[in-house]
């Protein structure tokens, strides 16, 4: 649709190939944003399921940042072909496909350390001490305030556990 647009606008092919790219990336990276780490998120497989409620007292919580360790290589894909496209049309003869080529390679070096930004959430590391006397850490987004002496739920079973407030 956008690509129809500027061909009928007049716009040159190598700016409708750098456009839909552009388009193209954005939605493949937007794709890539949504893990979490978020003690208020539940997937689809873990609704409607039995959880062991756990109760305790928050001991200490520290700042951590929660890095999703696993990369689709969506960020070096999309960023090398927007550097190439970008590339492309700089000069001419043997430069133009110098240009395309460096274009590219910094497109994709961009475009990973992009999706690794992206992949990063601000977390809390909480430690519990269980009204059972045994203490629990868990790490989770840092989207809930929990302090220090606060009275928690653990809730956990079929997946993550969860720290919440009472």
């Amino acid at each position: 649709m956008i690509s129809t647009y500027l061909q009928r606008s007049g716009a040159r092919p190598a700016r409708i190939a750098a456009i839909t790219v552009l388009a193209a990336s954005m939605a493949v990276l937007a794709g890539c944003a949504n893990d979490t780490a978020s003690g208020s998120v539940y997937s689809y497989g873990q609704a409607q399921r039995e959880q062991i409620v756990r109760t305790g007292t928050v001991e200490a919580v520290r700042n951590v940042v929660i890095q999703n360790d696993s990369s689709s290589g969506a960020g070096v894909l999309a960023g090398g072909a927007l550097g190439g496209v970008a590339g492309n049309t700089i000069g001419g003869g043997r430069g133009n496909i110098l240009a395309t080529i460096g274009g590219g390679i910094l497109g994709a070096v961009a475009g990973n350390a992009v999706e690794n930004q992206v992949g990063k959430t601000q977390g809390l590391e909480i430690t519990v001490r269980l009204d059972n006397g045994e203490t629990r850490v868990i790490a989770q987004a840092a989207d809930v305030a929990i302090g220090v002496g606060q009275r928690v739920r653990l809730i956990s079973g079929n997946g993550p556990t969860r720290v919440v407030p009472m």
